[in-house]
């Protein structure tokens, strides 16, 4: 028996536009297959409510245009773990694009309503040492919108000493 965890989105419209948005952006991200339900739902009538399998960074995911009968909200949110400044940097402008909005703590929402966390994986090694510097660096991070690297290295440093 095989089975998979694959994360479902519900957007209220416009799944297609966001998938094709995220494998634009997201480096190992594709559309898989796109298709309409072929009965009438509570969601719409056949044909109109859309299913779009894509991958994310390597991820498998569903997104469902099922209507408008939930929003998206902070309890679930998409996390991009980056190795380098750059790619927070390329992930972080290209989530905002056309209409998304940076929060806090390297988390933005981009233009579709679906939240994002963009962080370092060095950060999360900094916090699993415990201690002066992990502090130190959870401080720093608080203080931030976008996550910066040498930022967040320099806290972890000096209170390392």
């Amino acid at each position: 028996m095989t089975i998979a965890f694959v994360p479902c989105l519900w957007y209220s419209a416009h799944v297609e536009e966001a998938a094709r948005f995220y494998a634009s952006v997201v480096p190992n991200s594709t559309i898989t297959r796109i298709s309409t339900l072929p009965v009438d739902t509570p969601s719409g009538p056949a044909g109109t409510v859309k299913l779009v399998e894509f991958t994310l960074a390597g991820t498998p995911v569903t997104g469902f245009a099922g209507g408008p009968h939930h929003d998206f909200n902070d309890a679930i949110s998409l996390m991009l773990i980056c190795d380098t400044q750059d790619e927070i940097d390329r992930m972080w402008n290209g989530l905002l694009a056309d209409g998304g909005k940076p929060v806090a703590c390297g988390w933005l929402k981009d233009r579709f309503g679906v939240s994002w966390q963009i962080t370092p994986k060095r950060l999360g090694d900094m916090i699993a040492k415990g201690g002066a510097g992990a502090a130190a660096a959870t401080l720093a991070m608080m203080q931030m919108v976008k996550m910066d690297i040498a930022t967040l290295e320099a806290a972890f440093s000096g209170a390392e000493k």
